[in-house]
């Protein structure tokens, strides 16, 4: 550890919020349907867009058609991408000649993508056809991160609204997010990663040779931008199968910087947004603080535990100071450790090091940070609208301390609310854990591990905590493009993306209902010291008691297992 190693991780940490504060206020201006400087552009697309459907804007729905339409447009995508999957092999736009995919396979990723999860359980560069990156997986990187975004507009407005029903109409926020946000800034940054390096092109390959002089032939794709939205959107899939530690996706430690800072962008922008929406700036600012603090924490955790030397170097009496195991040296320690808990404190799940090389505590702590719900600063609104439910949750602790209704934005928190709130939190263990008890004694998923052990513990458990929290990382030991793999993680994608959705949308439409307050003497301050306290308490309680048995039985005790052989040639 060195202090330009922590630097690197305070700027990039940094750099992410500084940036998103202006863009969360222009986000908000979209959600709110206000004008924006690119209204003279986008506007008539947008009208378009609306005349097509038959969709009037300005109608708002209540909760219940809201979710529905949600549900029924991701079933549509979903549909898609399976069948463009599956006929991979008959479709144009196929100058690598790969044939469809199996049923599991298409299931998986139809799953992974339209949950925003982009887990990937195939080699990019050698699965899938430059028709189905581009009309089916890039699509879904722009509108399953846009699905997202709807959720924390349509929350932020049940806390303006007095007595009211509607929460906002699914589709126009989908439109706009889509069109005013996602889509300029994926343009914009595609072009400046073009300008440093990323190859952006139809053509299947380039013939090279190597030193050796044999002939060899190189993936290509448009990468520039598929990677702009994989990281804007906060969806991580990669063109490679090594992801962000590709020289083709990350030439650079520019690029690497930049990409960094992509990965948090508009989660932390979805932050801001909603203050202002919801007219609760100080307020959302503690949640801001308070999900800072902990990934900032995790970030350098990992970094300390990467800066030391590998047991099994110090057992062979081999000098080595940083665990440089599947790390590249282009970016190092520090690097790694930033990116490794920005993609994991967000649903990003993109990697520019492999996470199963990580010592065993830095590969618990990018466990852990999934499992506190992907809200550090989690998916584009879908962070900031579990975060709230967070929040609720502690004014709710608070409350029974005190022997008061609880508060929260003007909003009294009462048993439907903290039912709901329980149901969005809940079902996040019950997929991680249950699917992981499962495949620990099931034969045919323990043919998918490369470890036994505490590591294969591991690799179960982060493969399950991932395809749940949205992420999308991998331990990379574990082959899961088997039958039970694909179609298991798949249902825990769609049960951690749809289950909470729901709920939080129901919550939405709970709140809305009731009236507005203003603060008394007897309400508790959200927006100090005291209230970040009590935020972080509940957020860790709830995932040190749900997960740290789990860990437990695995870095943990492989943990120990290393020092011990340490220990044992000293």
């Amino acid at each position: 550890m060195n202090w330009q190693g922590w630097a690197e991780i305070a700027l990039t940490l940094g750099l992410a919020v500084a940036i998103a504060w202006p863009l969360g206020v222009y986000m908000s201006r979209v959600w709110n349907g206000e004008r924006t400087w690119l209204d003279p552009v986008l506007k008539p697309v947008e009208a378009l867009f609306y005349s097509a459907g038959g969709i009037d804007p300005k109608k708002s729905q209540t909760w219940h058609a809201y979710a529905l339409a949600l549900l029924a447009f991701n079933a549509v995508g979903f549909v898609m991408v399976y069948a463009v999957l599956r006929l991979q092999g008959e479709l144009p736009l196929n100058p690598q000649g790969f044939s469809g995919v199996s049923p599991h396979l298409a299931f998986n990723t139809a799953a992974s993508f339209v949950t925003n999860t982009n887990w990937q359980s195939y080699g990019g560069e050698t699965t899938m056809s430059t028709l189905s990156q581009m009309l089916v997986l890039t699509v879904q990187n722009f509108v399953s991160a846009a699905t997202g975004a709807t959720i924390a507009a349509a929350l932020a407005r049940a806390f303006v609204a007095n007595r009211g029903e509607g929460v906002g109409n699914f589709w126009a926020d989908l439109v706009r997010t889509t069109l005013y946000v996602l889509l300029p800034l994926s343009i914009v940054l595609s072009i400046v990663l073009v300008a440093l390096g990323l190859p952006q092109t139809l053509a299947a390959s380039v013939d090279a040779k190597t030193l050796e002089g044999a002939p060899q032939k190189i993936a290509l794709f448009a990468v520039a931008s598929q990677e702009a939205i994989k990281q804007l959107g906060i969806n991580g899939g990669g063109l490679f199968n090594a992801n962000s530690a590709h020289p083709f996706e990350n030439p650079t430690p520019l690029t690497n910087l930049i990409t960094a800072v992509s990965i948090n962008l508009l989660g932390w922008a979805a932050f801001f947004a909603f203050g202002r929406s919801a007219m609760a700036r100080k307020d959302i600012r503690a949640l801001v603080i308070s999900a800072m603090i902990l990934l900032s924490a995790g970030a350098a955790a990992i970094y300390a535990t990467e800066t030391q030397p590998a047991p099994a170097l110090v057992a062979a009496h081999v000098d080595a100071s940083v665990n440089m195991e599947g790390k590249e040296v282009r970016f190092g320690a520090p690097s790694t450790a930033a990116w490794a808990a920005m993609t994991t404190g967000a649903s990003n799940g993109s990697v520019n090091g492999m996470h199963s090389s990580l010592m065993p505590l830095g590969g618990a702590v990018t466990m852990f940070l999934m499992q506190l719900g992907e809200i550090l600063p989690g998916g584009i609104g879908s962070g900031i609208a579990i975060m709230v439910v967070m929040a609720l949750l502690a004014v709710f602790v608070a409350g029974l301390m005190v022997g008061r209704t609880p508060e929260y934005l003007g909003k009294k928190v009462e048993a439907r609310e903290i039912q709901l709130a329980m149901l969005a939190v809940l079902v996040i263990p019950l997929s991680m854990l249950g699917f992981s008890g499962v495949a620990a004694v099931l034969p045919e998923a323990l043919k998918g591990l490369m470890h036994t052990g505490p590591h294969g513990l591991s690799e179960i458990l982060y493969g399950y905590t991932s395809a749940t929290a949205n992420n999308g990382s991998a331990f990379g030991g574990l082959t899961a493009n088997a039958p039970w793999w694909n179609t298991s993680l798949g249902i825990s994608m769609m049960l951690g993306r749809f289950a909470p959705i729901v709920a939080v949308l129901a919550i939405a439409g709970a709140l809305a209902a009731k009236p507005k307050l203003a603060p008394s003497a007897g309400t508790l301050p959200t927006d100090g010291g005291l209230f970040i306290g009590l935020l972080i308490g509940v957020i860790l309680i709830l995932g040190g008691l749900q997960f740290f048995p789990a860990l437990a039985l695995g870095p943990i005790v492989e943990h120990f297992q290393a020092l011990a052989a340490v220990v044992s040639v000293q």
